[in-house]
């Protein structure tokens, strides 16, 4: 048995033998292969750089125009629905006007119709307000403000006092945080 174990041996020996050289000739085939491989030359690497460029910048363009077109329709949606709350904050107030219409054909108590209307103003002004609309205070007698008031018309001034300064309010005006919606618009003293 130990001369059948010997053949075995050998015949194992061989056969590793014969592995390892079709390993090394693998391994070996692919670096005679990336040899034979021409180098690319400086153009057309040059060329091969412009293309990948050119396809990020096109890639580039084309994901800033849809982030345009997004922002854009975002933004014309948030206009056209900018002021739904205060809208919808009004509609109380038109229907009690209704009510109060209806209540002056039916009923002749004009004190109880005069106390209806208070009520509605006094809620209209109060939503206003909730919205961050504040009326600009101006009264005769005040000093005239360029950035909150519009002198519509100038006329001689009834005292000395009243120079340069307000003399009757025609329009209230109105601001929503810190800009002017609109001007207050008032008579001045020449």
């Amino acid at each position: 048995m130990a001369k059948g174990e010997k053949k075995a041996d050998k015949k194992s020996q061989d056969i590793k033998e014969e592995v390892l050289d079709q390993v090394e000739e693998t391994t070996e085939a692919p670096e005679e292969k990336v040899e034979e491989q021409p180098e690319l030359s400086t153009e057309d690497k040059l060329k091969a750089e412009l293309k990948e460029s050119q396809d990020k910048y096109l890639r580039l363009y084309s994901e800033f125009e849809n982030f345009r077109r997004r922002t854009s329709k975002e933004k014309l949606d948030l206009i056209s629905t900018a002021n739904e709350s205060l809208l919808q904050a009004m509609l109380p107030v038109i229907d009690d006007f209704e009510r109060a219409e209806k209540s002056m054909t039916e009923d002749a108590d004009l004190k109880s119709v005069k106390e209806g209307v208070d009520l509605i103003s006094t809620k209209f002004k109060g939503i206003l307000e909730a919205k961050g609309i504040k009326v600009i205070e101006a009264e005769a007698g005040s000093e005239f403000d360029l950035e909150k008031h519009e002198a519509i018309t100038q006329i001689p001034a009834p005292t000395e006092e009243l120079k340069g300064k307000i003399v009757d309010v025609v329009e209230k005006g109105y601001t929503l945080g810190e800009k002017v919606i609109r001007f207050a618009k008032v008579v001045t003293g020449a």
